[in-house]
């Protein structure tokens, strides 16, 4: 780890390093998608995101860039349900439906309880719905949403890392024992969740970083989760660029992801995803990326172990 163990990652010092919010909507979500998600079925099948736009989340995570796209307020009671009808409108037919809100779900003051009716309505014909809580919001109104729904509802928790050090300094506010109490508040009520792992976070060497991922896959799948998807940490949220100038954080490399990745299938404990979003990002080597990509999404869709060919990149590393 790092020599420097400087103790600046708190609200202000991170709040101080942010540039400016992009322009948002409150009454259309700031992006959609679909992408083929392996399901638990072992099938693999089209899965629709909204990345909804609503008030930022109270929590000012150290690596985390979502607040680029919140309001500064509460978004009106209909707004969320509005957004969530837009989306579907533009969007093609999927079984499967996440609602991510760059937050978390069960927060108020994100989405109000007034539209969970609503939002439920919206949801009806979907075989899952996956959304996204920070533990500190995992009770009640999760039960409450759950009830509403005929759709078997997941819940993606970050755990982020287990190294208790560092999850201290990404100022999440939480601990895993916070986690793995949501974990299993979620599974004795019949939901299932997912994990999302940070795969080298600040402070942490290249060989490090995949330690901790490994063992933070380990902790989710003994907590009881169901699916666990590893982040390669980026910058570009002034935080992090701060960081990285300090010399306290570096970029992981896209071989390190596709190491975590292969140690998590190779448990057989539940699925194990990559996040393959601006992949370029970890790779120096223009020879073997695309190659590597291609590996790591047929990884993610088969939850198989792919044959990798050696590049000439990694006999030139020391």
């Amino acid at each position: 780890m790092s020599d420097q163990r400087k103790s600046v990652t708190t609200d202000k010092w991170i709040l101080d390093h942010r540039g400016t919010k992009n322009p948002v909507d409150p009454f259309k979500p700031y992006a959609w998608l679909v992408e083929k998600e392996r399901q638990p079925s072992g099938k693999a099948e089209d899965t629709g995101t909204i990345f909804l736009t609503n008030m930022e989340c109270p929590f000012h995570c150290l690596m985390c860039d979502l607040w680029k796209n919140t309001t500064d307020r509460p978004v009106p009671v209909g707004a969320i349900p509005a957004q969530i009808e837009w989306a579907l409108e533009q969007m093609p037919q999927v079984k499967h439906l996440k609602l991510y809100n760059s937050g978390s779900f069960f927060d108020d003051r994100a989405i109000p309880v007034a539209d969970y009716p609503k939002i439920a309505s919206l949801l009806t014909g979907f075989e899952t719905v996956i959304i996204e809580s920070h533990p500190k919001f995992i009770d009640g109104s999760c039960l409450q949403f759950r009830n509403m729904l005929h759709s078997d509802l997941q819940v993606a928790i970050g755990l982020e890392t287990v190294h208790p050090e560092i999850l201290r300094k990404l100022n999440k506010h939480v601990t895993i024992d916070n986690f793995s109490d949501s974990v299993k508040f979620l599974t004795r009520n019949g939901i299932r969740s997912r994990a999302f792992i940070l795969l080298r976070p600040p402070y942490l060497t290249e060989a490090e970083g995949i330690v901790w991922a490994q063992k933070s896959i380990d902790f989710a799948f003994s907590a009881g989760v169901e699916c666990c998807i590893v982040i390669p940490v980026r910058a570009g949220n002034g935080a992090m660029d701060e960081l990285m100038k300090s010399g306290d954080f570096h970029l992981p490399k896209i071989k390190s992801l596709e190491s975590v990745l292969e140690y998590g299938i190779n448990l057989n404990a539940g699925r194990v995803f990559a996040d393959v979003w601006d992949l370029g990002l970890f790779s120096t080597c223009p020879d073997c990326l695309e190659q590597r990509i291609n590996r790591i999404n047929a990884m993610n869709l088969n939850q198989e172990i792919v044959f990798r060919e050696k590049c000439s990149c990694e006999t030139m590393e020391i």
